[in-house]
């Protein structure tokens, strides 16, 4: 039982209700050179965008923030939002039906240390180890790669904040 208000401002926005889990998530585009990064951890088959979960009381804006920099070490500058989107799916590593909504941010890493990274790095992260590389477009239709819809629309950036709905 949470007493301290602080704790609760520290908690995720999710919850999990029998086989179902809700998640509020941002997700960070950065692109460089016509490639994307996407990521890799121990646990999950296929690479997904950096980010993580928006906790009570935060901003969008501050968790994509937060979330680069605690994956990534850098401080993105954030060009705009592009998509909301309410994603409706089976997520392979933990087995539950998923309803996510995720703001995804296209973000600016120049002026930071991210481009002398290399094409592929790794990054731990407290006990999860990230696994990053820069991705063609053109290889993605081909990859094992969430979200599924940014296959195609990584060629077609909205220029206005955009609600999408992905049924997988």
């Amino acid at each position: 039982m949470r007493t301290n208000k602080n704790d609760f401002l520290m908690s995720d926005i999710t919850h999990v209700l029998g086989s179902s889990k809700f998640n509020y998530r941002v997700c960070g585009i950065i692109i460089n050179e016509g490639k994307i990064l996407a990521m890799k951890d121990e646990r999950s088959p296929y690479y997904y965008l950096p980010g993580g979960r928006v906790k009570m009381g935060e901003t969008a804006e501050n968790a994509i923030v937060r979330e680069i920099n605690e994956e990534l070490s850098v401080i993105p500058r954030i060009i705009r939002p592009l998509w909301l989107n309410q994603g409706f799916f089976d997520e392979d590593v933990d087995k539950l039906h998923y309803h996510e909504l995720c703001i995804y941010f296209l973000l600016d890493v120049n002026g930071t240390t991210l481009l002398e990274k290399g094409e592929k790095f790794t990054i731990h992260e407290e006990s999860h180890t990230h696994d990053f590389e820069w991705l063609p477009f053109e290889r993605l239709k081909n990859e094992y790669f969430y979200p599924v819809f940014l296959k195609t629309e990584i060629y077609n950036l909205p220029e206005s904040f955009t609600l999408r709905t992905e049924f997988e």
